[in-house]
């Protein structure tokens, strides 16, 4: 057995948690020959197969999973170091990947981002929206907004901020149909919800609370493409207060007696919460939020 190089264990991870080599390949920000070669190398070093390959990717061995847990411990060592060697510094370098809800990332994050860049220009951010692929536990991702705290596991996690969904309907839909003086008369419209038996976090079925039983008649996975269809004066939709204030063109309707509260949820693992690098991160986006609370609240529709 000769030497085995440190900086390998960085592509035996990536590989272990995503079971791909382009995958890994994106985390790593190279190409899947690289990638392939430092595993090769790795294993030549340790004289030990730690991946059945397979058509549909990389399998850990015996042996792989059992070296998994070392690795991380490596793997954090090496970011306590870079932490505590990166104390009083003002350039920050990496890539931190965030988790995000699609709302939360399009109409309030995503138009805020360039002033975290001009702060940390050498930090890259990558955000993830569809959360349905993405799991803390393998490590796909650094950082996550969700709408509930996780119940297991190690994380630290901490209430980003409240917030209330409304429902909404374009100034000419509601021109153009029956009157709504109370709830009953819901019923008597269209609505454009999520896709039912998509809905991958139960934060998100808001009809189940506004109005059990009634199934919406324009369905996407998409929280902009719902938007959209509402703007269009297809039908009603609920939407949280802080991306609907922004279209003038839409109306709460009955927002005093119908409206939802939700909280949005920042989740780290506790190894990694204190590195630099996730520290600036995640106090941008509490800072930015904070500025905003009312916002998020809705308060002018219920004052």
């Amino acid at each position: 057995m000769r030497q085995f190089t440190w900086d390998d264990l960085q592509y035996f991870l990536a590989v272990a948690r995503t079971g791909q080599l382009t995958t890994a390949a994106r985390r790593l920000r190279t190409n899947h020959v690289t990638v392939s070669r430092r595993i090769d190398r790795l294993e030549e070093s340790l004289s030990a197969r730690l991946f059945e390959r397979n058509p549909r990717g990389y399998v850990l061995t015996a042996l792989g999973e059992k070296l998994v847990e070392s690795a991380e411990i490596m793997e954090r060592e090496a970011d306590r170091f870079q932490n505590e060697a990166s104390e009083g510094t003002v350039s920050l370098t990496g890539v931190v990947r965030l988790s995000i809800l699609e709302g939360f990332a399009n109409f309030f994050l995503a138009d805020r981002m360039p002033r975290m860049a001009q702060s940390y220009p050498g930090l890259s951010i990558e955000m993830v929206t569809i959360q349905q692929i993405v799991s803390l536990s393998r490590r796909d991702a650094d950082l996550s907004i969700t709408l509930h705290a996780t119940r297991t596991g190690p994380y630290f996690q901490e209430k980003l901020t409240p917030y209330r969904l409304f429902i909404y309907g374009s100034r000419d839909y509601l021109a153009r149909h029956s009157p709504i003086g109370e709830q009953s008369d819901l019923s008597n419209h269209r609505f454009i919800g999520y896709i039912e038996d998509m809905i991958f976090t139960p934060g998100l079925d808001y009809m189940r609370e506004i109005l059990p039983g009634l199934h919406p008649a324009y369905q996407s996975s998409s929280i902009f493409a719902q938007l959209s269809a509402t703007r269009s004066g297809f039908g009603l939709c609920i939407l949280p207060y802080f991306i609907a204030c922004k279209y003038p063109e839409l109306v709460p309707v009955l927002p005093k007696d119908l409206h939802l509260n939700r909280d949005y949820w920042m989740i780290c693992h506790e190894d990694i919460v204190s590195t630099p690098r996730i520290r600036a991160l995640s106090d941008f986006i509490k800072s930015e939020v904070k500025t905003q609370s009312s916002v998020f609240a809705g308060e002018r529709l219920l004052g």
